[in-house]
């Protein structure tokens, strides 16, 4: 069975098959609802009913509060169609979106790169082109779980803003089932499902200032996407990358960018490892990447836009450092993986934007 989704104050109507929810109905026909966890838990994808109803699914009971509910406010990450409906949604003009529907494609792995001790690079040829900005992550089916992950794209699109073949960075989340079986039991040849492109983390070109790209762990892996895709362009912006990690051994592609900073005058390049203990031979900063942007650049970040994707406590850090800065929220830019373990841990109220 098929219902009709009228989403205001766009006026547009799609198609939403019975069991989809709401959200999903909405991106894969291009529509962006806010959203962070997918679970029911953050409250960030809540939107009103106008008309209609609704199944509210597994939306937790703080996330969507009973007299919300009695409001008729429901969270669009978990809400299916009961009937023909109308919501009205916080659907955000973004000049620098592109409107790109999320499609399902089928990934093929070709190769496995070890790029540190816990972080493989996963290479896949796709079915089809997948169109994407750069910055954006797929949703990756994990075979025998029944549930699917978010990765971050490594690789920028083409000229033509597509690619046939994606890399994926994976970390190695000790007892995590997904990135476990990534890891152990992948292979070259296996085919997997690979949904996308999903999120609203990309270059704001438009704004034409300087950037500053702070990451943390596997977080490089959208920064990369953008920084390489801006470097290859006309884009003559400052452009400084912050990349912090524990230690030496689990910085990856720390040569590439230090390659890419003496060939481009306008880039910067500064990785920091925050290990206490002695690393041989490494002369560069140590602590934490909130503490380097801080002394690089000086404790001022007015002028600049600042894109932030690491683990939720390092975006915090860094939040507060560049609003203490002089950078505040319209400039300030992140992409944060919620999982349903973790969603509860959302950043400041004060700061809304993802």
């Amino acid at each position: 069975m098929t219902y009709q989704l009228t989403l205001e104050p766009l006026g547009a109507t799609i198609d939403v098959e019975e069991g989809q929810t709401v959200l999903d109905a909405a991106l894969r026909q291009g529509i962006y609802i806010p959203h962070a966890c997918g679970h029911g838990l953050c409250g960030t994808c809540k939107v009103q009913v106008l008309e209609g109803e609704v199944d509210n699914g597994q939306a937790n009971t703080f996330a969507l509060m009973d007299m919300e509910r009695e409001d008729g406010m429901t969270l669009a990450c978990c809400a299916t169609l009961m009937s023909d409906v109308s919501i009205e949604a916080d659907i955000d003009d973004e000049p620098d979106a592109e409107v790109i529907p999320v499609r399902d494609f089928k990934g093929i792995c070709t190769r496995i790169e070890q790029l540190t001790p816990t972080i493989k690079a996963l290479h896949f040829k796709l079915d089809a082109p997948i169109h994407y900005q750069a910055g954006q992550y797929v949703q990756v089916h994990i075979p025998g779980l029944g549930e699917s992950r978010a990765f971050s794209i490594a690789n920028p699109p083409g000229l033509q803003g597509d690619a046939s073949e994606i890399e994926l960075n994976v970390r190695l989340v000790p007892g995590g089932a997904a990135t476990t079986w990534l890891h152990e039991q992948l292979s070259v040849g296996v085919e997997i499902t690979i949904a996308g492109p999903y999120g609203r983390f990309f270059v704001r070109r438009s704004a034409a200032k300087p950037m500053v790209f702070i990451a943390g762990g596997s977080g490089l892996s959208s920064p990369r996407s953008m920084i390489l895709e801006l470097l290859a362009s006309e884009c003559r912006d400052p452009i400084t990358l912050i990349y912090g990690q524990r230690s030496k051994a689990e910085l990856y592609y720390d040569q590439e960018f230090r390659e890419l900073a003496e060939k481009h005058p306008h880039f910067t390049y500064i990785p920091v490892i925050s290990d206490s203990e002695a690393e041989d031979g490494w002369a560069g900063a140590r602590g934490y990447a909130h503490e380097a942007a801080k002394a690089h650049f000086d404790g001022c970040f007015a002028g600049n836009k600042a894109y932030l994707c690491g683990p939720p406590a390092m975006i915090e850090a860094c939040i507060s450092t560049l609003m203490q800065g002089r950078l505040f929220e319209n400039d300030i830019y992140t992409e944060k993986f919620l999982s349903a373990a973790d969603a509860s841990q959302t950043r400041s109220p004060l700061f809304k934007r993802v």
